[in-house]
């Protein structure tokens, strides 16, 4: 048992660091690159997409196309896949192309906040104590990164904000929406689907037609990467790191995630973090830690 919770440990945080390092090797793409951020992100989401279904073939034997038998599902399906899917991915890495991925990564672990207010205004039930000390912990948090403590200016770019909201938003949805599909269908399947169907559907209405970007030998390793390593690598070992840890441990090894893409972002990238930057962080993230807890409890 001790073994298998190593392992488990070692799966998350390996998970969550990858996830972390593609969002700063996403910046340098497109701040340094030349990429483009819809080519990009059609690029990754079809790729990894096709490269999960596969996986799932291998691993349940059974058709990809299975799913297509049950109409609830197929429309459950396209509903998380542009709403979810799609929306997280695109507004993500936008954020990051006007801002940095460290910030933009720590503004996006809002979504359990996000996700307590929608509970309570749709239940019509007041959050509990430790619930709103996590939001007052989350809104001051935001407000020390993006504005240093001064009311009358941004430390972000403006653009880079609000595409960092809407991600958090995405993300919310993509947290709660799929629940059902991936307890009936499994993960592999319904992830895959939802990154093929979004990358499309973003390919064809950004009049994509090929991947943008200046392919140097560094540059296409940096590109691979992010499809690879942290995507289909990334997903992979956060999936089978439940199989040995409960979800608290989970969730909470999971905000590893913004942490190194702040660490990464600064020892590759020369971003300088102060300490007020560091402060709005951790009050962000201290939330999943706070949320874990209660959850455990």
């Amino acid at each position: 048992m001790f073994k298998d919770r190593q392992k488990g440990l070692l799966l998350v945080s390996t998970g969550a660091l990858m996830w972390g390092g593609s969002g700063v090797a996403g910046q340098y793409l497109l701040q340094n690159c030349g990429f483009e951020t819809t080519s990009l992100v059609v690029s990754r989401m079809v790729i990894a997409g096709l490269m999960l279904l596969i996986m799932d073939l291998l691993a349940h034997k059974q058709s990809i196309l299975r799913i297509l038998k049950d109409k609830e599902s197929v429309l459950s399906l396209i509903l998380f896949s542009i709403f979810g899917m799609l929306a997280v991915q695109f507004t993500y890495f936008s954020s990051i192309n006007y801002g940095n991925a460290a910030a933009t990564t720590v503004i996006q672990y809002l979504t359990p906040i996000i996700i307590i207010t929608y509970n309570a205004i749709r239940l019509h039930k007041a959050p509990k104590r430790l619930e709103i000390f996590c939001v007052f912990l989350a809104v001051t948090g935001t407000f020390l990164l993006v504005t240093h403590g001064h009311l009358s200016q941004l430390v972000i770019p403006f653009k880079s904000l609000v595409f960092a909201l809407l991600s958090a938003v995405a993300a919310a949805y993509y947290t709660v929406k799929p629940k059902n599909l991936i307890i009936k269908w499994g993960p592999l399947l319904i992830i895959g689907w939802s990154m093929l169907i979004g990358g499309i559907l973003l390919g064809l209405l950004g009049g994509v037609t090929g991947i943008s970007g200046n392919f140097t030998p560094f540059n296409t390793i940096i590109y691979i990467y992010i499809i690879i390593f942290g995507t289909v690598v990334a997903f992979g070992c956060y999936l089978s790191s439940v199989k040995y840890l409960e979800p608290q441990e989970t969730s909470m090894f999971g905000s590893l995630e913004p942490l190194a893409a702040i660490v990464i972002s600064c020892i590759f990238l020369n971003l300088h973090f102060g300490l007020l930057d560091l402060l709005g962080s951790v009050m962000i993230i201290s939330t999943i830690f706070l949320l874990s807890i209660r959850k455990k409890r």
